[in-house]
């Protein structure tokens, strides 16, 4: 049975559901001062993101009631040290359903309403101290119990509601069951098992202790408190943000909105405390896939864009996925639908391939107008051909495009994407990897083929010897001279030769360009655009430094990478720490966070910190450590190729332990690669920053600063 906070508009609510369309929803509201917030107003008062245990065991979220009602956007920022939270809803699943707790620090109102989500039907009755339903069908039933009497009412909607009168420090409990009776709300218990379903939680969840203390954190109270149902299939699924979910034909909101490269970098956050709704995120994101083969830009029940797509990174991210857990299953399912995505790039359309409009092995972002259809999205219908394009790329508004003229004949923009092909090439390495994996040989051969290819021609036409840098190309041979973020690209993708990567290396780290306080920024700051700091003009974005992170921990700049790591993490959490909030995009002149509030991929800045520490890819294999530690920090319970790993890092050394024995430590930072146990040895490929002892249960090593192989016996069992 699903239990969840799955309706995206209920912010402070639980969802219940047995089979696939059919269930029930509760939610709270608050009344305070002759104010009402209900639903989606909720949001803005946000106080904290608290634990959100992906198996439904305890979940807290607070809100700051002293706050304005009802100003949506407009709502004031504040910063959370020193505010009381005036809402603080509780939840945990039991046995029969679950219970709630909604501890209250204002005076006022607090409701307590049961409703039917989505198209979900069924009837509503209500008492003094609770409430009950059953499904239209008369199949199921569920109730409702309090521990103490309010005032009872069913809507006109059909809403059954219940009001307690609330003074400071009183609280509400709450049992729900599915079936005809739910057990008695006493308090006691209740209290009872939410603290242990608290500390059991706290005690098996990934955690870290240190300067990077609450990092784990930042990334699971927020992806979790994202995820989502698609009530019609059941499926779990993590939106770009709970506000993103769009228009439906004839009025109101679809039931469900998934984006693309979101949700598969969404993926890799919920991987960091469950594989689970990791695998359901990517199995819904494959699952919006047209016949055409084109995993769409974004995707409704209802509706969704059938004339473009976004960037191609789920290959990728299924690959990684992979290699971390060692669930063949996921690729045998995802593959089909990737490489049928892949073929959709270059499918013949009016004689040419569908983004190479000018067919010299490079593609442009484009839009397939005689797909367009008139849409419940208003910003869809009227927009220029070049608008879609630049919606494909995902980089909505990236100056770049400014001067990437249309092409009415081809439907693609004139202009040979460093991005768009760098994304493409590195589409055909993993495909060609995953294909290895499920024993395919000709389709592997065929996928590492094209990656070559791709690469080839990038390097023929796109890079620019004198600038040091892959640079968009006109189709009049021109290049072009705006520089972005994106252009560094092609590093994890591979294609640059070591030589040509320190190059750009060089441009990356010039803080006139891109280095400094706050990186990476969407547009080179001596860019005219880059005052504009709006949207992907000049902003810094979450997706833009994780792709520039994984490239040069690829090309082995691990002092670069560890530096992007601190400043993105620094970024990113000093903003949650304050205000709790996970912002979509921040000021690259002052760090501030700007966009949507609470943005599903905002923490993959925080997951940038945690592959510090621990990550597995397709070029390093199973990589452990940093070139220059943040301070002291302890990772402790993150899972990775079977096994659970607690990993401290500290300037002077670090740390290894694996199910809880030692697997190796270090007296000074290193990087270790292709990190192996098994038959009684430890390997590694382990670079050492300066001269330092590498020592494992089966005896040590002394490294010089370089690259070094390890091989050390483990002590024997």
């Amino acid at each position: 049975m699903r239990i969840g906070a799955y309706d995206p508009g209920a912010w402070a609510g639980l969802v219940f559901s047995d089979r696939p369309g059919r269930g029930f929803a509760l939610r709270w509201a608050v009344e305070r001062d002759g104010e009402r917030a209900d639903g989606a107003d909720l949001l803005f008062l946000v106080h904290d993101v608290g634990p959100h245990d992906p198996d439904g065991g305890y979940t807290r979220v607070e809100f700051d009631t002293a706050l304005p009602f009802g100003k949506g956007d407009d709502t004031p920022l504040v910063r959370k040290p020193g505010r009381t939270a005036g809402l603080t809803v509780e939840w945990s699943r039991t046995v029969e359903g679950a219970v709630f707790r909604a501890t209250v620090a204002f005076r006022g109102v607090l409701e307590l309403r049961g409703y039917f989500p989505w198209d979900w039907t069924g009837r509503w009755t209500a008492e003094a101290t609770g409430m009950a339903a059953t499904t239209a069908d008369g199949g199921l039933g569920f109730r409702v119990r309090a521990d103490r009497a309010g005032s009872a009412a069913v809507t006109e909607r059909g809403e059954a509601v219940l009001r307690f009168a609330v003074a400071p420090g009183d609280a509400v409990h709450v049992a729900a069951a599915m079936g005809e009776d739910a057990p008695p709300a006493y308090a006691a218990a209740i209290a009872g098992t939410l603290s242990d379903a608290r500390d059991a939680y706290a005690a098996r969840r990934v955690a870290a202790e240190g300067l990077w203390d609450g990092l784990p954190d930042s990334i699971t109270n927020n992806i979790h408190w994202m995820v989502c149902l698609q009530p019609e299939t059941g499926r779990l699924y993590t939106p770009a943000g709970r506000r993103w979910i769009f228009p439906a034909p004839g009025g109101g909101r679809d039931h469900w909105t998934i984006f693309e490269w979101d949700s598969f970098f969404n993926a890799l956050e919920l991987g960091v405390e469950s594989e689970p709704l990791a695998v359901s995120t990517l199995e819904a994101v494959l699952a919006t896939q047209f016949d055409s083969g084109n995993i769409p830009n974004w995707r409704g029940r209802f509706w969704g864009p059938m004339d473009r797509s976004q960037p191609p990174v789920g290959a990728f991210c299924v690959l990684k996925h992979y290699l971390r857990f060692c669930d063949r299953a996921v690729l045998e399912h995802a593959f089909p639908y990737l490489e049928r995505w892949s073929a959709w790039w270059t499918a013949p359309k009016r004689g040419k391939p569908r983004r190479d409009g000018n067919a010299n092995g490079l593609c442009e972002w484009g839009s397939d107008l005689e797909q367009v259809r008139p849409s419940p999205a208003s910003w869809e219908n009227g927009t220029t051909g070049h608008q879609r394009a630049a919606w494909e790329s995902g980089e909505d508004d990236l100056p770049n495009w400014d001067e990437g003229g249309w092409n009415d004949a081809t439907e693609t923009m004139e202009l040979d994407a460093v991005d768009l092909n760098s994304f493409l090439a590195l589409d055909h390495e993993c495909l060609a990897t995953i294909a290895e994996a499920l024993g395919l040989a000709d389709r592997a051969a065929f996928h590492k083929e094209r990656a070559q290819a791709v690469r080839r021609a990038m390097n023929d036409l796109l890079w620019d010897e004198e600038r040091g840098l892959y640079l968009d190309r006109h189709w009049d041979g021109r290049r072009s001279a705006r520089v972005a973020a994106a252009n560094f690209l092609p590093l994890i993708a591979g294609v640059p030769t070591p030589a040509q990567a320190e190059r750009m290396l060089v441009t990356l780290l010039d803080p006139a360009r891109f280095w400094g306080p706050y990186v990476v920024p969407t547009i080179s700051r001596d860019d005219p655009a880059f005052k504009d700091q709006q949207y992907w003009r000049g902003t810094i974005w979450p997706p833009t430094n994780y792709l520039l992170y994984q490239g040069l921990r690829r090309y082995g700049f691990d002092q670069a990478a560890a530096e992007l790591a601190q400043r993105s993490v620094d970024l990113f959490l000093t903003t949650w720490r304050e205000y709790r909030l996970c912002r979509e995009n921040y000021d690259a002149r002052t760090g501030a966070g700007g966009g949507q509030r609470y943005q599903s991929w905002g923490p993959l800045f925080a997951l940038i910190g945690i592959e510090e520490f621990l990550d597995v890819n397709p070029w390093d294999g199973l990589r452990i450590g940093a070139a220059a530690a943040p301070g002291r920090t302890v990772l402790r319970r993150l899972r990775a190729r079977g096994h659970e790993w607690t990993i401290a890092l500290a300037p002077d050394g670090m740390r290894v332990e694996m199910d809880g024995s030692l697997l190796f430590e270090t007296d000074g930072p290193v990087v270790a690669r292709q990190v192996e146990v098994a038959a009684g040895e430890l390997r590694a490929e382990v670079t050492a920053s300066v001269e330092t002892t590498f020592r494992a249960a089966g005896g040590s090593r002394a490294l010089k600063a370089g690259e070094q192989h390890v091989v050390l016996p483990r002590r024997p069992a």
